[in-house]
């Protein structure tokens, strides 16, 4: 994700395979099978924003029922998250080579099976085992997910809808994640993991019955060194990000465990220059606006999933907020997402996905830089954290869908699962490595209990929020570089 092909060739190929008598993407006729294959994919979807914010508003209540500290319940969100992102881009391949419809169904049949587990063990390590094996899972049906519906609906506005409707299914899943989670911990956070059961078993036999056979690739391979190089380096990166504020940044093994981390990351980029058939083609990233994309998820999803796990830990373990309070707190940047993303394809259509994402970044910004203006030592909820979430939800709205359509634009169908899994990856990854610093900062200044008011989480907000900033400058800067380009020229 020769040089020269990658920054040109898929363009034009996608473009060729189109021709010039075929209907308007727009004329497109949406048969029930079409929708019902839609559905099922937006099911995913929606199965993992209930998951993410049910468990995160469930946090609390597994660690005092387990006994686990604040470093190690962040593992139940990075455990999930990693195996997520450590294995998306084969995940993205596999589905390339083997058939998107066979490594789908398997994969929602593991998601199920380790969804059910989890829900059952009574020990944190092996919770935070079953979590990394669902993120495993959800690593196969995410870009598989995404690469059936890129390539079922044609680029253009009948895909722009059809990625408008995908997310509001995640952020109706978020948002009832938040309520269920709220509700379900009350009764025992054991229900947040046993109810996407149903759901998930539900999708599978739904997906057998709607979703057409495709062929596998007629050539190409599995690059296995890459995914465990990827995997491995990125799971020792995080865990020395995680243990070093107890350890010492200087201690032999903090030391150690990075110098390897960093050396498996070099040896993944070698390896993706060398072998015949690459985890990624790297040289898809010398196209501009796929690199922008992928750096500007990193930002949405790195800021906003540890904005959230520091707000549950504080309202719940600061303030005695009750789960069901936490969540209707946190509750209207979901719906603000819910209700917003069924226009975004259409602003895609008018204003270009580029335009949207500079709205997206500056939102996410704001947002940020508000809560830490107004928060002082005890935020107030309606001067401070409902402006901010508000701001956080617009962000998201806006950016998700806008993130999505530019990261697999003119790509070729035979490399849509890469570019699909790219940018997840880009989004999980950078989600993982985010927490694991804004935890080290929060655990550093001592445990939540040992302070009543906000102060402990103030050097996690200022990073936050200067993750937000680069992902808005990364986006702003190219495009007043190139108005001046355009104005000296003229």
């Amino acid at each position: 994700m020769s040089i020269t092909e990658a920054s040109t060739g898929p363009a034009h190929t996608a473009t060729a395979t189109i021709p010039s008598t075929a209907p308007e993407p727009a004329e497109q006729r949406w048969t029930p099978r079409l929708w019902g294959v839609l559905a099922v994919l937006c099911t995913v979807l929606f199965l993992d924003g209930l998951d993410v914010s049910m468990v995160g508003v469930a946090l609390p209540s597994i660690g005092a029922d387990l006994g686990m500290s604040t470093t190690s319940l962040q593992w139940i969100v990075n455990g999930y998250v990693l195996g997520y992102g450590g294995l998306l881009l084969l995940g993205g391949r596999t589905a390339d080579l083997l058939g998107r419809r066979r490594i789908f169904l398997i994969a929602l049949a593991v998601f199920a099976v380790a969804s059910l587990v989890g829900g059952l063990v009574d020990d944190g390590t092996l919770l935070i085992i079953t979590r990394f094996i669902k993120g495993l899972a959800a690593a196969f049906t995410a870009p598989t997910a995404m690469s059936i519906l890129t390539t079922t609906f044609p680029e253009g506005p009948a895909r722009n809808r059809a990625l408008s409707i995908f997310t509001v299914f995640g952020a109706s899943g978020y948002s009832s994640g938040l309520i269920l989670g709220g509700l379900l911990t009350s009764l025992g956070w054991r229900w947040t993991f046993l109810i996407p059961v149903p759901l998930a078993l539900m999708a599978l036999v739904a997906g057998l019955a709607l979703i057409p056979r495709d062929r596998p690739a007629a050539d190409g391979g599995h690059d296995l060194l890459g995914a465990a190089t990827l995997t491995g380096g990125m799971l020792l990166a995080v865990y020395t990000v995680v243990s070093a504020p107890d350890r010492g940044w200087l201690d032999p093994v903090t030391l150690g465990s990075a110098l390897v981390a960093a050396a498996l990351l070099v040896a993944f980029v070698v390896t993706e220059n060398r072998i015949a058939h690459p985890l990624i083609r790297l040289g898809i990233l010398r196209v501009g606006s796929i690199v922008r994309a992928n750096l500007s998820v990193i930002a949405l999803f790195g800021s906003y999933l540890s904005f959230q796990f520091m707000m549950t830990l504080y309202l719940q373990d600061t303030q005695g907020w009750s789960p069901l309070k936490v969540a209707l707190a946190l509750l209207p940047a979901g719906l603000l997402v819910a209700f917003t993303s069924p226009f975004v394809g259409g602003l895609i259509n008018r204003y270009g996905t580029q335009r949207l994402i500079n709205s997206a970044m500056a939102s996410l910004t704001l947002g940020y830089a508000w809560f830490l203006l107004t928060s002082g030592t005890v935020p107030n909820y309606l001067v401070t954290v409902l402006p901010t979430m508000l701001l956080l939800g617009g962000g998201f709205a806006f950016g998700f869908s806008s993130i999505m359509s530019q990261a697999t634009e003119g790509i070729d169908d035979s490399e849509q699962g890469l570019a699909a899994g790219l940018v997840q990856t880009s989004g999980q990854v950078g989600a993982a490595l985010v927490l694991a610093v804004v935890t080290a900062l929060v655990t550093v200044t001592g445990p939540a209990e040992a302070t009543a008011d906000f102060s402990q989480y103030h050097p996690g907000i200022n990073l936050v929020t200067g993750v937000a900033l680069a992902g808005l400058l990364l986006n702003v800067v190219p495009l007043i570089n190139r108005k001046r380009r355009l104005a000296t020229a003229a």
